[in-house]
């Protein structure tokens, strides 16, 4: 398996929340779809333009109606339904398709995000390396940031207790993975949704998971 498709794993008690959700989604117009997807400069690492007809209609970033006793500025992972919702109060929520962990390797419990980083770099974990040394072996000693980073343009660190879950929600390069369950356990999201997310989400923001 390429470095692409390594995620991180770790054991995690399962504690989940209760959650009645109705979504419908804002239709948007052509124009702001691809604008959303629109070409993003940067000194060292200019982010090309995604091709939005490429994604499914709904795993594209959209506002949608989302009936929640979670409160504002949550982020919700519906791991069933392959989305992410950040919640914007009122019935509202911002929707994102995203990728998720194999069976038996998607992420578990609440957590909440410890740190932010832009263009992160990338160490294999201890369990990645112990799983498949000869994939992830090359890289035991990181990975700088960049466009081919496995983490893409950023990553959300999730918490618990004090203490680096080794989860992340971050980005990707393979934009093919959304809507997939293929990783070893961490959310992955296009790299122009998790850029939005990025603005938007402060450290110390609660995680709750859904899982089936």
């Amino acid at each position: 398996m390429s470095l692409t498709r390594r995620g991180f794993l770790v054991a995690l008690p399962l504690f989940l929340a209760a959650c009645s959700t109705r979504t419908a989604p804002t239709t948007d117009s052509g124009s702001a779809v691809l604008n959303a997807y629109a070409a993003i400069p940067h000194p060292e690492f200019p982010l090309p333009a995604l091709n939005a007809r490429m994604i499914q209609p709904h795993l594209r970033r959209q506002e949608v109606d989302y009936d929640t006793s979670h409160a504002k500025g949550t982020l919700v992972v519906d791991t069933p339904s392959k989305y992410l919702y950040y919640v914007l109060g009122e019935g509202r929520a911002m929707r994102y398709g995203i990728g998720v962990g194999r069976e038996g390797l998607a992420l578990r419990g609440n957590a909440y995000v410890g740190r932010k980083a832009e263009w992160p770099g990338w160490t294999p974990t201890a369990n990645m390396l112990r799983r498949d040394p000869e994939a992830n072996g090359p890289y035991r000693n990181g990975v700088p940031g960049g466009l081919n980073n496995p983490l893409g343009a950023r990553a959300l660190y999730l918490y618990r207790g004090g203490r680096d879950t080794m989860f992340r929600i971050h980005g990707t390069n393979q934009p093919q993975s959304i809507g997939l369950a293929m990783s070893s356990g961490c959310v992955r999201m296009l790299n122009h949704d998790v850029i939005d997310l990025y603005e938007r989400v402060p450290s110390g923001a609660r995680v709750v998971v859904i899982q089936a």
